[in-house]
């Protein structure tokens, strides 16, 4: 009697997995939707409505799906993919979505045929790694010194973007910071830091062509006194500071009793010495700019205006470590530990100019920066933030290729070419894993497909014919030309992509379908609100074997 109803509640069981692989699958393949449009130089943008109001146009996977708010938790999980991909090499992040929609679209036919999740995974790791010795075999190395090189690399890795109409603008830009901020670590490998040392400054107003990486750094900051202090130094030797130059406050508060009037004058008189000893202590090494990230009293300004020397004060930790680095001072946390190597005089100029109604303090034509500042012009804010974001991707791009030098064809041409390969592999894979492997070759062909439709060519013949060019693995560099939609040699229109970023999403995409596969329950934690008035008892129900037996299997 007992051994049907065991049938039963199986067979209901794997329909409750499949209906959550179901689900899984089209939130994933809906996210992969949204985005699928805005892949290639051709692409379209899309306009958004953040929490606050505001607006955000833009073409960057990350920065539309990062405004999504979307309750099913698969579709969260492939908006942190597109993060990742963004944290990590800072490019593809609309790539590794399509990827991994199209891994788990093509996926969906075998969970229909019953094939176990883990069957499929792993026959989806092992065309990973086939898909990744064929990118090391395709790659090819470049020169980092060669800027002609890098300049084309960055250009048709950010051609994608909306600031591709300005010409070879951003790519000079990011290629001017990357290599300012570059450091020797030593075995020929360069740490390059664009999220310490490189500040982006957005300033409405002039125009884009304004733009520049400047030797040095910029802060938006004024003298403490104008009237009395210098704004414009040559040569400035320049001391940063981490404490206030003003008297110090207990720590408790503290109440002091005095009994004679002249003990008031002396306890005044003390502050004054105090602050005299600190300002003396600066003073001795002549510098001619002072900056410290705490507060800096009136008597303090008053002492250093009348020796000429200028002073900034409340400057944040991340500025005063970009001076730092860009002038070669060291930040001193007690003025009487002060030394000579302490001093900075790298910079070639202290200058506070005005921008619009800002005062900015410039320290520039530094000797040799190892920090730099970005300055951004442009029409309006959002124009300054989409290129802000290109601008991140640019620099990213040029970062990796400086870190392992090495490239792949773009427009497509990499994945037709791992496709091929791993169509001719699938046959000699054993077992039913074959079918999985296949499906994965085939599953990267979405990215030139996608690439072909937002160019608005006829999609089928043009992927015919490059499945025939790419047959049995050769003309790698054959790919789509993502502005005509024409089939071309991707080494003649110089449309490369980095090896870093495409590793990296294969891995991404692929980890994360697997993962998403492997799911076959959701449980929620989140409890449900009870109606008010709804007195339910707060005593558990303990269930009898007979009605257990005859609830319903699966919860609603």
């Amino acid at each position: 009697m007992h051994a049907p109803v065991l049938v039963l509640k199986d067979t209901l069981k794997r329909e409750s997995g499949n209906k959550v692989h179901y689900a899984n699958i089209q939130a994933s393949k809906a996210v992969a939707d949204i985005i699928r449009t805005t892949l290639g130089p051709r692409s379209m943008l899309k306009m958004l409505l953040d929490a606050a109001g505001g607006i955000v146009v833009t073409n960057d996977g990350n920065a539309i799906l990062r405004e999504l708010d979307l309750a099913h938790p698969a579709a969260k999980s492939m908006i942190e993919l597109s993060r990742t991909q963004d944290e990590e090499v800072g490019d593809g992040t609309t790539s590794v979505i399509v990827l991994a929609g199209e891994m788990l679209h093509v996926a969906e036919a075998f969970i229909d045929n019953h094939y176990h999740p883990t069957v499929i995974c792993r026959a989806y790791n092992k065309a990973l790694e086939d898909a990744i010795a064929v990118l090391e075999k395709i790659a090819m190395t470049v020169d980092v010194k060669d800027r002609a090189t890098m300049l084309g690399l960055v250009k048709s890795c950010i051609g994608t973007k909306f600031t591709s109409q300005f010409g070879n603008l951003i790519a000079d830009l990011a290629i001017d910071a990357t290599t300012t901020v570059g450091v020797e670590v030593g075995q020929g490998i360069r740490e390059v830091d664009i999220k310490k040392y490189v500040k982006v400054e957005k300033v409405p107003g002039g125009q884009l062509e304004d733009s520049q990486v400047l030797k040095g750094v910029m802060f938006n900051k004024d003298v403490v006194a104008p009237g009395k202090m210098r704004r414009k130094i040559v040569n400035p030797r320049i001391i940063l500071l981490d404490c206030p130059l003003e008297y110090k406050k207990g720590e408790n508060q503290t109440n002091a009793e005095l009994l004679r009037e002249e003990d008031w004058s002396v306890l005044l008189k003390m502050e004054e010495e105090y602050i005299e000893n600190l300002c003396m202590q600066i003073l001795k090494f002549k510098p001619d700019l002072v900056i410290t990230e705490k507060g800096l009293s009136d008597l303090t300004c008053h002492y250093l205006s009348k020796a000429g020397v200028s002073a900034i004060r409340r400057l944040r930790k991340t500025d005063n470590n970009r001076i730092a680095k860009a002038c070669g001072a060291v930040i001193v946390n007690r003025p009487d530990e002060l030394q000579e190597s302490d001093v900075g005089t790298g910079a070639g100029l202290f200058e506070v100019r005005k921008i619009g109604d800002e005062f900015f303090a410039f320290i520039v034509d530094c000797k040799d920066p190892k920090a730099c500042t970005v300055l951004l012009r442009g029409a309006s804010k959002d124009l300054l933030n989409e290129v802000e974001r290109n601008l991140q991707d640019a620099m990213s791009v040029a970062r990796n290729i400086v870190k392992n030098p090495k490239l792949v064809p773009g427009g497509g041409a990499t994945e037709l070419t791992v496709s091929a390969i791993l169509k001719q592999k699938s046959s000699s894979v054993e077992g039913i894993e074959k079918w999985p492997y296949e499906a994965a070759a085939i599953a990267f062909e979405a990215i030139p497909r996608t690439l072909a439709q937002n160019c608005g060519v006829n999609v089928i013949r043009t992927m015919t014919s490059l499945r025939g060019t790419h047959a049995n693995g050769e003309n790698a560099w054959i790919g789509i030309d993502g502005n005509t939609g024409a089939i071309a040699d991707m080494k003649e229109r110089k449309i490369w992509d980095s090896y870093t970023v495409k590793v990296q999403a294969f891995k991404t995409a692929i980890e994360a379908a697997c993962m998403l596969l492997r799911i076959d329950d959701i449980v929620s934690g989140i409890k449900k609100k009870q109606a008010p008035g709804a007195g339910a008892s707060s005593k558990p129900k303990v269930e009898e074997e007979g009605e257990a037996e005859n609830e319903a299997l699966i919860p609603e």
